[in-house]
Parts: structure tokens; C-alpha cells; sequence
């Protein structure tokens, strides 16, 4: 296969030891024997490939090699795949065996899982099983079985295909509780000989008793003529543990005829079935079908409902099946799709031109099981030179929009959708079939969307699609280095996260391949196999080695920014970093080193502006750069110890003194040199981040002294060191932060997760990450009561020496810092912030659960949780204060503040009396000692105090306040605590109010007069009482007139009222007693406008009036809601007319009386309406037929008696009395010019009114003489001196 353009080989040209035997064993070499096994007098071995190191020491050496080589920024050294780490020394040595034996290692067959993050291999009768992840350099944790000889059978020539011969399934038990960084402790395995047909279940590979597995034979063996037809029993098989029972688990296995198997296996053995005799069923060209693999859909978890649902790929479709088992076996085909068939939209031939064959090799689905990645290998056939070649292809789909699996059913509609063909190899040479099927893929590593193959013959390549174009890098060992076994996904530290790319190897252990790698080392398709046998046009293998020359150490030619999406911004990031750039940060750095020999800084800022070493901000500066680089520098004497012994040695705290030293410098060279001015002025943000990798070192600094402090306490309980460091949360919680670290840089995986917490410093919040992500496993929730409280206040004690020792280093170099308006330092990011609220809840957690508690432990856990609360609520302060001065939206911010800040302070003054009282007990203070208690409790919540005046937590200072019975300390507080509407003065009104403390809410009035008015502007009825107690009468009247009249006002109960009710509705008779004291306030007041004051308010005492009589008149069955809310004069006038009695038509009259001139003449239709209602209540004919003939008296008499006549005379007469001018300005009597009347016209007279009466041409003389008999004299009117607003 081919070599990447910028690969170099390591070792490639060392030259070769002379008198070294090649056959010796590579378990462990010496140097000299290592170097002739890779020399290039090896025949047939390219000059290029992988390094093998073949020991963990000479890994250590080789690391060296490269570390020292990483500051030539180097772009070729970027692109080296990352050695993990050795093979299990039982399973070099069982390699050894085989040698000795006269076989080379080719009869080895390995893999990795997944899932478990386990890796296999099989080598002679043996099976090796070990985690990958293990930190150590060899891994000790390997677990060996023996595989029975009825299945290995060694009378079969198993070195045919020995790496197609096995078939092994690993199946997680633990899977539902297992942590992110907890390896596997639990996991059953199915081991499958494809050559003899046997089956061994081992039901828990780390249980002893398990080590004896169970065994099922073939019951048809198969003929020697078949096996060399490659018609083996199962060509794939994959099993699923079955919820809830222990240790059983279900496989499915397929034949490529069609046979579909399955197998239950569980501790009282091996039941297998065949479920369906051939699952293809189709008559494709009528020519056999072929199953190639088996996927299980992971988008449906298998129930005893549901069933197990599974893809097949055959060589022409993908299949969707269900299998339900109970209450009998049920084989379903839920739908297919073709993918090479003569359909032109559903197939990929029309995307192939010129193919004389298409071979479906392997399928992967991606972990949400939506995307399909299909590995197609097609025979064509050039027509210039009649030459065949093949082409390979990655076919991607998906499900097409809108389509459905739990409704879709078998149907021709189009179950998937193309997404893309990428051609892997445009042209490469042809290849036997049985090359092609043993090649297999895999899918889901970085970057995203790429996708390895594995070929046959041991090489591994990645492709990648990138910017409109597949680039390939593959992953190729020297022949003496072994062939690649498998390849698999490097387990993220970020939930649903990609990771790197792992391979396992044949000889060279365990590999990685970084993103950065595969960015950077990857080459456009050349046209030459997947196998290493080279291409068949050599010329253009020729070519394409002169001109890797040329592209080794370029970088792609970049493109506009402008349509990316984020993955390509990401992936940007790390090639396009231009040569400027490189040019500026190698000369920052050659400068600083001169300075820390010379001291010398002539002329440095000008040549760094020549460079643009100033035009880049935030972490891509160059400045920052080089700053990052001294802090997380890793030392290369660090690995000469592992583990325990690591972190009891003085190195760590050596080594961060002298980052620490070496940073102070850095600080120095750029004062000195003014490029700390430069970056203040114009890159805030970029100083900013030096300055905090400044913090960080610091505060990893102090808490290497609290591990060491903590380690010391507990070295009387454990004899060892590694127990003393590892007994602890905060080992834990650095173990997980270590793991994550190595998990997402492969180039630290060689390396201890203590030695990579104490390296990369300038990560610190991830520290904050895990323990958000982890705090229940950290503190134990499984353990007992008291060890969790140990556990949790350890991890709070760590948090808060790194956030305080960060603020001490920042007061301490105040000075060097540039201002910080619209930064957000990074002790106040969302991780740190909720990092430090999960450990805080987990702590207030363990105090709700547990109401006894010794006085040490809650003395403890008071201590800690006030320590958090206190950075906790800071780091919001400056969060929120950040957004405002930003812009940024900030009020969902500010509610989680107040909500976390109230619930923090809560628990705190809970457990302050519980403190209290354990104090009480421990002194012996008696329970009348009240003086004594009261101390204890003021000097508890000291703390307390001085954070909630800081965080203006007014509930708890009130709380604080009331139980002390302390009115001092409330108006202290109410005059030093002054926020939105009003502060904490606000807040105790409310309090006070709500409790119906009203005499002690005037009380303040004393001494915060202006506060309380401000409030009680929302509760008028007891504004009054303040004002007048400021001897504000006339401010009073207006109050108590307005609360008077108000319709949805309330009083507040009095003192012999029930205290349960909140507030007591007012009365009509209520109304009028404060209309009464309106009065009387402002007669008191006594200001200019007092004799119209006392006039309005008359005028609604008499409508108040008014409404008792209209409401008393009104007959049984009329509905008036809230007969005590005062109605509008519009309302009460109506009623009046509504109910239409000569009582209530006259009262009509006598509410326009009392109202303003404004609403007469606003409300003039509804006065004309009430003149017809007065004329309409008599028969005036009767009253004229009895009139007749009778003296002027009687007539007189009559009409007295009438509704019109008493409403002129309440409206018109001398005795009449009328607020606010009167009747005739809206209504008069009669028209002095007009002699006829025009009824369309809108300014009409009592006398056009009664014009309009049907009885007015028999009867008008009576009506006219009624009106006029009541006025005898001018009108007695009540002047308006200011006019008022309509009522």
C-alpha cells in the first residue's frame, strides 16, 4: 500500500547490526537485535512505515526522540501515528512459543471491542484478553484462556486463513452502570472456529469460576471440498446481552447461503437453532445470493416485545429484520432496499460508469444508526488500453426524509436515500474475491466521517472527505512489524463525542491515530490497491513517489472561510496554520530564550511586529502560544517511575516550581520588552489568558501541597504509598480528569494519569468538567454515610484552594492584568460554575439525608460548604457582570444566580443551627441561657452574614435579623443594603406586610420615611397613616379618597380581625367612613384647593348614598354583583332606568345632580334618555280626562304628583342643588330660537323631548305646564371652580 507524502521513517536509517540472528525473539530485544529486525537489507520491506518499538522502554527513548523534535514545529512529525502501548508480556511470550515452534506470526487472530475497549488475540490454543486503556506501559491485567481442543482442532491447517478462522463476540454485563472512565470488570465472550464449527462460551472472562467455558460442536462437519470453496459455516455472527437475567446472552450467525442461526447461551449451556433456512430468498439475475454481514440496529434496544431487529447486507441489498422469540420464533423481513439492480434510481450503477462487476464488501452503521457506510469494489475496464482494474468506493446512506421505522412495513417505497459515493481508489489492480470479502471497515473516529480499511493482507487506511475531496492516510507497518488485526474508536472523554482512531497491531502493540495526523498526512487518492503489493502501473507509483518530494512539507492550498460549517472550521484549525505564523511563534521563542541566557531586548517588539506576531487573538496568539507551551510542558524524567511511586516522589512539585519560575520570566521578557503594553492596549483578551495560565500554575502549585498535606494525614492508616494517594476522592477525581486528558490526545496515552493531570495545567477546568459529570461516583454514594462526608469535603476543599489560590496569584499581580470589562476569567465559566454547584448540592444532599451528625463532621461540612458558596457566587457575579457590559442576554443567568444563591444560604443557615446547637451541648449551656446561645449562633453566622450582604440574599439576612430579635441590626442592614426597589428596605416591608406586622412597618416609617412611601404607593389603605404621621394632610385626603373609591381595593384586617385573613374587602359603609376622614384630613391640611376638595367629597358621599337607596329599591331577582364595589354614575343611572320605577327614575335624576359637568355633558343622550323614561311613568290621557272641568289647584295637585314635575324641580327648580354648574348648560327647558323644533338636530331641550311624546299634541299643555310649575324661581346651583373629570 502507500505512505503518506510527509511520512518519514523513524528508524528507517539506522544502520543494520552485523552477527545478529533475524529469528531471535522481539519479546525483548536488545537495541542492536530491534535495529536489524526493521533495517532496510530486509528484503521486500518499503522504507517507509510505522515505527515498531518492541519494548515499553525503548518507547520511552523513542518519546524522548520526539518531544525534543516537536519544537522544530516540524510539520512531517505531525503526522506520525501514536504508540499506546505493548502487548501483555504473557502474550510475548506466547509469540515467542510460535516462533520457536518454526511458524512466523501470521497465525494470529486479534480485534478490539467497541464497546468494552478490550483488546483479543488469539495465538496457538490460547486467547488473550486485556484493556487498551490501561495506563501502565505493559499491561498486567491480562486475562488468559484456554480454548478447548475440540475447538481448535488443530487437525485442520488453520495457517490457510488463520485471521479468518475465529469469530469472537464480547457481550458487557455491567454495561447499564458503567462510568466513563471505568474499564470493563464484567463481560461474557463467544468465541466461534470458523473451520471446525465449534462454539466456547466463557460466561464472565473475569470471574475464576468461569475460566472452564461451555462447548458446542458442529452437528454437520463440513467437507474438505467445501472449506476450500469458502463456504465456511458463519461468515458473521454478533450477540446482545438479554436484559435483566444474568449472564445469558443471544447471537445471530450467517451463513453466506442464507442460513440464519441462533444461539442462547447462558449458564446451564448452548442451545442453538436454525430460525430460517435462507433469510435471502430472491431471485437477483437469477444467480445465487450471498449474505456478507450481520449489524444490529442500535436504534431499538432488544425487549421480549420488540424482538431483535438486524440489518443484512447480501451482495446486492440491505435487509431490515425482526425476530421475535416469544411465545414462539417468528422471522419477519421488514423491508429492503436494492443497492445494485437495474433500478436506476434506487441502485448505484448508474453512478458507475464502465463496471463489469459491483461487490458489496462490508457495511457499518454509525452509533445512532442512521447512517450506513457501504464498502463497494467494482471491476472496470479502461477503454483506451483494455486493461481491468478495480475501483473502490465508500457508499453512504441514509434514511430518506420523513420515512419512519416503527411505521414502515415492507413496501416498495424508498426506504434510504444516497447521501454520497466517494471513490476511495480510482483505479487498482484486480484482485481475487477472496482478497476483496476479507476486507472489512469501520466507522465513527476522528475526524468525522472517516472511515478505516482494513484490508486483507494487514494495512489499515483512513479516508477522509474533506472540502470536497476523499484524502487517505494509511496506517502501514514494515513487514516485520506484523500485519493490522483490527481498528477500532478511541473511547472520548466528551459525552457523544468522536474519538481517535486505534489499531491493533500483529507485532508493534497497540497504535493511535490523531486527528491532527490524518489532517495533515493525508494525500489525494493515488491509483494503487488496499494490498501491499504495489499498483500495476508502476510509472505512476514512480511519479507519485518524486512528487511526495514536493507536497511533504506544504500545507493544502487554502480556501475561503466563507460557507464552512463548524467540523470544517474545526478541522481548519489545524492545517491551515499558515507559515507566518510558524515563523512569528519560532522566533518569540528563540528570542525568549536568548533573553533567559542574554538578558538582552533591543529591537524585539519591532521585529515581532514584522512577523505579525500581534495579529492574532485569543489562544491562536503567538504569545499565548509560547505561554501554554512553559505551563504545560511534560517532562521527560517524569517516566521513570509509574503510578504511586510517581506521585510520592518530590518530582511533581519540583517541576511545577520551576514552570512556575520559568513563567515569571516569560512575564518579565515581555514587560521588559513592551510587548505586554502592546497586547493590553490592543488584545485584552490574549493578555488575559497569560495571565491565567499564571493562576492556574499557581493553583496546581497549592494543590499538589493539599494532596501532599492529605497524603501525610493518612499515612498512619496505610502502609504503602500508593494507598495513602489513592485511598482519597481527590486521587479519584484527578484519576478521571487524567484519563479524560489522555483519552482526547492520543500522544499522552503511553503516559500515567496522575503525570498528565500535573502536565496539562492549562486545562484545568476540566477538573470542574468531571467532577460535574462524576460527583456521585467521586463522593461514593455507595459507600457509608461517613465516608461520603470525607470524600465530598476533600473534593470541596480541592475546588476551593484552586479557585482561592487563582485569586490570590490575580490580587497579587493586580498590576499586569488588563481590564477586564467584557472578559470572563475562567474561574467563572459554565464548567467551573457547575462543577462546584454539583459538589455543593452533593453536600447539601448529605446533610438532608442524615439529621444526627457529630459535632466535627458538621463543623466540617459547614465549613466547606460556606467556602463554596462563597467562590461559587462570585464566579456568577462576575459571569453576569461580564454579559451586561458585553450585551449579551443575561436574565436566564441571573435567575439560576438567585435560585442557587437562596437554596446555598438556605441549607448554610440550616446547618448554622444545627451547629448552634451542638456548640449548646458541647459547653453544657442550659436552655434558659438564652445570652449565651444567642452568642454562639452570632459568631456561627458570621460568615453567613458577610456573604448575604454581599449577594444581597435579603431572606437570609431577615432570617437572621427576626430569630436575633435584633432591630438594630435590620436598620443597619435596611441603610447599607439598597438595590432594585428600594434593597433589603423593600424587602423587610414585605415581609412585615405579609406577616401583618403593620404597627412595625410605621414604625420604620420613622426612619426611612421616603423608603416606605415608595412602597406603600401599591397599598394606599395604610399609606394614609404614614402620611399623616409626616403631616402630609392634604396628600392623606387625596389617599383616602382615592382608596375610598377605588372598585379593587381591600383593607388590610385590622387587629381584632382574624390574622388568617390577608385582607377584608370594603363595605359601602366603609367607604363612606374614609370619605369622612378624607374630609377631615383636608380640612386639616388646609391648603388653596380645600373648598373644592370638601365639595367633591360631599358630592360622593351622596352618590355613595345614592347606591344604598337605588340597591334597597331594587326588586327581588335583579342580579347586582358586588353590591359593595362603588359603581360608576353611568352604572347607578342604568339600573335606574333598567328597573324603571318613578322611585328609581327620580334617583337617576339626583345622580346627575351629584356628578360633574363633564359627565353631563359627556353622558347628554343618556340625560335625554332619562326625560322619556320621567314623561313616560304617567298616562298623561287619564290625567287629562280627569283634569277637565277642575279649578287650577286641582290641576296643580295633579301635576305635582307626577315624575316630571319633581324631576324638573330636582333639576330645574330654586331649591335644587347641583355640583358643578347646571342643567341648563346641557339641557335646557325650552328653545328661545327656534320656533319648531328639529328633532335630528343634537342640541335638543326638555321642551323637544316632550314634543316627541306620543300623547304630547292631546296632553303636551299639561306636560309643559309640569315642568314649568316646578321652576318658580333661578336654579340654587352649586359652583364648580375647577372642572372635574367625568365620573
Amino acid at each position: 500500500m502507500f505512505s503518506p507524502a510527509a511520512r518519514k521513517p523513524h528508524l528507517a536509517g539506522v544502520t543494520s547490526q552485523k552477527g545478529r540472528n533475524q529469528q531471535d525473539s522481539p519479546s525483548t530485544p536488545i537495541e542492536d537485535a530491534r535495529h536489524s529486525l526493521i533495517a532496510p537489507s530486509v528484503p521486500g520491506r518499503p522504507l517507509t512505515g510505522t515505527p515498531a518499538p518492541w519494548s515499553s522502554r525503548l518507547s520511552v527513548l523513542a518519546r524522548f526522540q520526539s518531544v525534543k523534535e516537536a519544537n522544530r514545529t516540524d510539520t512531517s512529525k505531525q503526522i506520525e501515528p501514536v504508540y499506546v502501548g505493548e502487548f501483555p508480556q504473557v502474550v510475548r511470550n506466547a509469540q515467542a512459543h510460535v516462533l520457536q515452534k518454526g511458524f512466523d506470526n501470521s497465525c494470529l487472530a486479534g480485534g478490539i471491542d467497541k464497546g468494552t475497549s478490550l483488546s483479543w488475540m488469539i495465538c496457538g490454543t490460547q486467547l488473550f484478553i486485556w484493556s487498551y486503556l490501561s495506563d501502565a506501559a505493559v499491561p498486567k491485567n491480562c486475562i488468559v484462556l484456554k480454548i478447548p481442543s475440540t475447538v481448535a482442532d488443530m487437525n485442520f491447517n488453520v495457517m490457510d486463513k488463520p485471521g479468518r478462522s475465529w469469530l469472537v463476540c464480547v457481550v458487557n454485563w455491567d454495561i447499564s452502570s458503567r462510568k466513563l472512565f471505568e474499564q470493563c470488570n464484567s463481560a461474557g465472550i463467544i468465541l466461534y472456529n470458523r473451520q471446525t464449527g465449534a462454539l466456547a462460551y466463557w460466561s464472565d472472562i473475569y470471574s475464576e469460576s468461569s475460566h472452564s467455558p461451555m462447548v458446542s460442536l458442529a452437528t454437520q462437519p463440513l467437507e474438505e471440498s467445501d472449506r476450500s470453496m469458502g463456504l465456511e459455516r458463519f461468515n458473521s455472527i454478533i450477540a446482545t446481552a438479554i436484559p435483566g437475567n444474568s449472564q445469558e446472552c443471544l447471537a445471530l450467525a450467517c451463513q453466506a447461503t442464507g442460513g440464519l442461526w441462533l444461539f442462547k447461551f447462558s449458564l446451564s449451556g448452548i442451545h442453538q437453532e436454525m430460525i430460517s433456512l435462507n433469510i435471502l430468498n430472491s431471485n437477483f439475475n437469477s444467480s445465487p445470493v450471498n449474505a456478507r454481514s450481520l449489524v444490529w440496529d442500535p436504534q431499538h434496544a432488544f425487549s421480549g416485545e420488540s424482538g431483535l431487529r438486524f440489518f443484512v447486507l447480501t451482495d446486492h441489498e440491505i435487509q431490515y429484520w425482526n425476530i421475535v422469540l416469544a411465545p414462539s420464533i417468528n422471522v419477519q423481513k421488514i423491508w429492503s432496499h436494492e443497492i445494485v439492480g437495474n433500478d436506476s434510481q434506487l441502485g448505484i450503477k448508474k453512478d458507475l460508469a464502465g463496471q463489469k462487476q459491483i461487490w458489496l464488501l462490508d457495511m457499518q452503521l454509525d452509533d445512532r444508526g442512521k447512517e450506513f457506510t457501504i464498502l463497494v469494489a467494482t471491476s472496470c475496464k479502461d477503454r483506451v488500453s483494455s486493461s481491468n482494474y478495480i475501483q473502490y468506493s465508500l457508499l453512504l446512506m441514509q434514511y430518506s426524509l420523513g420515512f419512519s421505522i416503527k411505521n414502515s412495513s415492507f413496501t416498495n417505497e424508498r426506504i434510504l436515500e444516497k447521501k454520497a459515493l466517494q471513490v476511495v481508489i480510482p483505479k487498482a489492480r484486480v484482485e481475487d474475491e477472496a482478497y476483496l470479502f476479507s476486507t472489512r471497515i469501520r466507522v465513527g473516529g476522528k475526524p468525522s466521517g472517516s472511515v478505516v480499511i482494513l484490508a486483507g493482507d494487514g494495512t489499515a487506511t483512513v479516508t477522509s472527505y474533506w472540502r470536497g475531496s476523499t484524502r487517505l492516510f494509511q496506517f502501514d507497518l514494515p513487514y516485520d512489524g506484523g500485519k493490522v488485526l483490527d481498528a477500532s474508536v478511541f473511547p472520548s472523554g466528551e459525552d457523544n463525542d468522536e474519538g481517535a482512531w486505534i489499531v491493533l497491531t500483529e507485532k508493534a502493540g497497540v497504535w493511535a491515530i490523531p486527528e491532527k495526523a490524518i489532517l495533515l498526512g493525508a494525500v489525494d487518492p493515488p491509483e494503487r490497491s488496499l494490498s501491499r503489493k504495489g499498483s500495476s502501473n508502476e510509472r505512476v507509483v514512480d511519479e507519485e513517489k518524486r512528487s511526495q518530494g514536493t507536497r511533504g512539507n506544504t500545507v493544502a492550498k487554502k480556501h475561503s472561510y466563507e460557507g464552512w460549517g463548524p467540523s470544517d472550521r474545526q478541522q481548519a484549525a489545524l492545517v491551515a496554520k499558515t507559515a507566518q505564523d510558524e515563523e512569528a511563534e519560532a522566533l518569540l521563542g528563540r528570542l525568549f530564550h536568548e533573553f533567559l541566557s542574554s538578558g538582552e531586548v533591543e529591537d524585539i517588539l519591532d521585529n515581532l511586529r514584522e512577523k505579525g506576531a500581534f495579529l492574532k487573538e485569543d489562544e491562536t496568539n503567538v504569545f499565548t502560544r509560547i505561554s501554554k507551551s512553559i505551563i504545560d510542558t511534560l517532562a521527560k524524567h517524569w517516566t521513570t517511575t509509574r503510578g504511586a511511586e510517581f506521585v510520592a516522589s518530590s518530582v511533581v512539585s519540583s517541576l511545577l516550581l520551576d514552570k512556575q519560575q520559568k513563567h515569571q520570566k516569560y512575564l518579565h521578557f515581555l514587560t521588559l520588552t513592551k510587548c505586554h503594553q502592546e497586547l493590553s492596549s490592543k488584545q485584552r483578551s490574549s493578555t488575559l489568558i497569560i495571565m491565567e495560565h499564571g493562576e492556574k500554575l499557581f493553583s496546581m502549585i497549592q494543590l499538589r501541597e493539599l494532596q501532599n498535606i492529605l497524603g501525610q494525614s493518612r499515612k498512619h492508616l496505610y502502609d504503602s504509598p500508593s494507598h495513602v494517594e489513592a485511598s482519597g476522592s481527590l486521587w479519584t477525581l484527578i484519576q478521571l480528569v487524567g484519563e479524560k486528558a489522555r483519552r482526547n490526545t492520543v500522544l499522552l496515552m503511553d503516559r500515567d494519569n496522575m503525570e498528565v493531570f500535573y502536565t496539562k495545567i492549562s486545562d484545568i477546568e476540566e477538573l470542574f468538567y468531571c467532577l460535574s459529570q462524576h460527583v456521585e461516583y467521586i463522593v461514593g454514594r455507595d459507600q457509608p454515610f461517613s465516608i461520603q462526608v470525607q470524600r465530598a469535603c476533600e473534593v470541596s476543599n480541592a475546588c476551593t484552594t484552586l479557585i482561592h489560590a487563582a485569586m490570590h496569584y490575580r490580587d497579587e499581580h493586580k498590576n499586569w492584568y488588563p481590564s477586564l470589562e467584557g472578559l470572563t476569567p475562567w474561574n467563572c465559566q459554565h464548567v467551573v460554575r457547575s462543577g462546584l454547584w454539583k459538589i455543593a448540592y452533593s453536600i447539601m444532599q448529605l446533610l438532608k439525608e442524615v439529621e444526627a451528625i457529630d459535632m466535627p463532621v458538621v463543623s466540617e461540612m459547614w465549613s466547606q460548604l460556606e467556602r463554596l458558596t462563597d467562590v461559587l457566587l462570585e464566579s456568577y457575579i462576575s459571569a453576569i457582570t461580564a454579559k451586561i457590559e458585553l450585551g449579551e442576554e443575561h436574565q436566564s443567568l441571573i435567575v439560576e444566580y438567585c435560585s442557587r444563591r437562596d437554596e446555598l444560604l438556605a441549607c448554610l443557615y440550616e446547618l448554622a443551627k444545627r451547629l448552634t446547637q451542638l456548640k449548646c451541648l458541647e459547653t453544657h449551656i442550659g436552655v434558659d441561657d438564652l445570652d449565651r446561645k444567642e452568642a454562639i449562633f452570632r459568631e456561627v453566622t458570621e460568615p453567613l452574614l458577610l456573604i448575604a450582604k454581599r449577594h444581597e440574599a435579603y431572606q437570609t439576612l431577615w432570617q437572621l435579623c427576626y430569630d436575633l430579635s435584633d432591630t438594630r441590626l435590620l436598620r443597619s442592614l435596611m441603610h447599607e443594603s439598597v438595590g432594585p426597589k428600594g434593597g433589603f428596605s423593600y424587602f423587610v416591608f414585605k415581609q412585615l406586610l405579609t406577616s401583618q406586622q403593620f404597627s412595625k412597618l410605621l414604625r420604620l416609617g420613622e426612619e426611612f420615611q421616603d423608603e416606605l412611601t415608595i412602597f406603600l404607593k401599591e397599598h394606599k389603605d395604610l399609606l394614609w397613616l404614614h402620611e399623616i404621621f409626616l403631616n402630609q394632610f392634604s396628600a392623606a385626603s387625596e389617599t383616602l379618597h382615592a382608596v375610598a373609591l377605588s372598585p379593587d381595593d381591600s383593607l388590610h384586617p385590622t387587629a381584632e380581625e382574624s390574622p388568617t385573613e390577608t385582607k377584608r374587602f370594603l363595605s359601602l359603609a366603609d367607604r363612606r367612613r374614609l370619605l369622612n376622614l378624607s374630609k377631615i384630613a383636608a380640612a386639616a391640611g388646609k391648603d388653596m384647593y380645600f373648598e373644592m376638595k370638601a365639595r367633591r367629597i360631599e358630592a360622593d358621599l351622596q352618590i355613595l348614598k345614592l347606591q344604598e337607596e337605588i340597591i334597597s329599591y331594587l326588586s327581588d331577582g335583579v342580579d347586582v354583583n358586588d353590591v359593595d364595589r362603588p359603581l360608576l354614575p353611568g352604572e347607578l343611572i342604568e339600573i335606574c332606568l333598567k328597573e324603571g320605577s318613578k322611585e328609581l327614575c327620580l334617583k337617576a335624576f339626583d345622580v346627575f345632580a351629584w356628578t360633574s359637568s363633564s359627565f353631563r355633558n359627556s353622558n347628554k343622550s343618556l340625560l335625554e334618555k332619562c326625560w322619556r323614561a320621567a314623561v313616560d311613568q304617567e298616562n298623561w290621557t287619564l290625567i287629562l280626562a280627569s283634569t277637565v272641568g277642575c279649578s287650577d289647584e286641582v290641576t296643580m295637585e295633579s301635576l305635582r304628583e307626577t315624575v316630571l314635575y319633581k324631576a324638573s324641580q330636582r333639576c330645574y327648580g330654586p331649591e335644587s342643588l347641583i355640583y358643578g354648574g347646571s342643567f341648563d348648560e346641557v339641557l335646557p327647558l325650552q328653545k328661545v330660537d327656534s320656533e319648531s323644533p328639529n328633532f335630528g338636530d343634537s342640541s335638543l331641550s326638555v321642551e323637544d323631548i316632550l314634543k316627541q311624546h306620543k300623547d304630547f299634541p292631546d296632553a303636551g299643555k299639561l306636560m309643559l305646564n309640569a315642568v314649568l310649575l316646578a321652576v318658580i324661581e333661578d336654579n340654587v346651583i352649586v359652583e364648580e371652580d375647577i372642572v372635574m373629570e367625568s365620573r
